[in-house]
């Protein structure tokens, strides 16, 4: 059983992310965080060269020399761009390589914050695989949806905030597999506990997803946001078996 009330508290999940910033530098969990940070180098940079490529050639292409006092216009409208197209398929494919990867650094950091005294509850391959293709469908059944209130007239004002809200449920729903997982969760016990919690949840996904439009902090903010995720069910956990249980 999970701490509900607790969990539906923006602070404690905030507080939960922060100490998973700060465990980073524990000595044990090092070798966990080395493979995804050179996943990410890769990924982030091979998009950005491509990226940057790619919208010089247009540029040069499309724009007039008479007009190249527009480059001051478009090359920020780049780096505008790159953050946030970046910002989905950074996530989703660095997420899909390193998932392994960050199953072991959940494991460890269970470990540690417990001190091993819980056992973890691994869930059968075909419900982790199953339940990773429901959880991905989940969300791009919603981002079609999402894109289309772009085109919808007055409704646009209002669409980058629904965007915002869904990126942060969706990231918050990535990282949270991993210890919810690791406690014997199915992707459908996962989504009721996410609806429960959803505001701790938003803020904890939030503050994540900010973090990942970051050049630099993007490379370590998916490991922080596991082991954040790990003490954040633990906690949860842990304060729910303490409290006494009544007659």
């Amino acid at each position: 059983m999970l701490n509900i009330p607790r969990g539906n508290n923006p602070v404690f999940a905030l507080n939960c992310l922060w100490q998973g910033v700060k465990m980073l530098t524990h000595p044990e969990l090092r070798k966990y965080l080395l493979i995804p940070l050179f996943i990410n180098m890769v990924l982030y940079t091979g998009a950005f060269v491509l990226g940057y490529h790619s919208v010089s050639a247009l540029i040069h292409s499309f724009i007039p020399d008479w007009l190249s006092w527009l480059n001051w216009i478009l090359w920020p409208l780049f780096f505008v761009s790159f953050l946030v197209i970046g910002f989905f398929t950074f996530t989703l494919f660095a997420n899909l390589i390193a998932a392994p990867y960050y199953s072991q650094l959940a494991a460890k950091t269970l470990q540690l914050i417990s001190g091993g005294s819980v056992v973890k509850a691994d869930l059968p391959w075909d419900k982790v695989f199953f339940g990773e293709v429901r959880r991905v469908g989940y969300l791009l059944l919603r981002v079609l949806p999402l894109l289309l209130l772009f085109l919808i007239p007055v409704v646009n004002l209002i669409a980058p905030f629904i965007w915002a809200v869904f990126a942060a449920w969706g990231i918050a729903m990535e990282f949270l597999a991993y210890p919810l997982e690791e406690r014997g969760l199915p992707f459908p016990e996962q989504k009721q506990f996410m609806q429960q919690t959803r505001w701790g949840v938003l803020s904890f996904g939030g503050l994540t997803g900010l973090g990942l439009t970051l050049p630099i902090v993007n490379l370590l903010m998916g490991q922080a946001a596991v082991i954040g995720a790990t003490i954040y069910v633990y906690r949860l956990a842990e304060t729910q078996s303490s409290e006494p249980q009544s007659a």
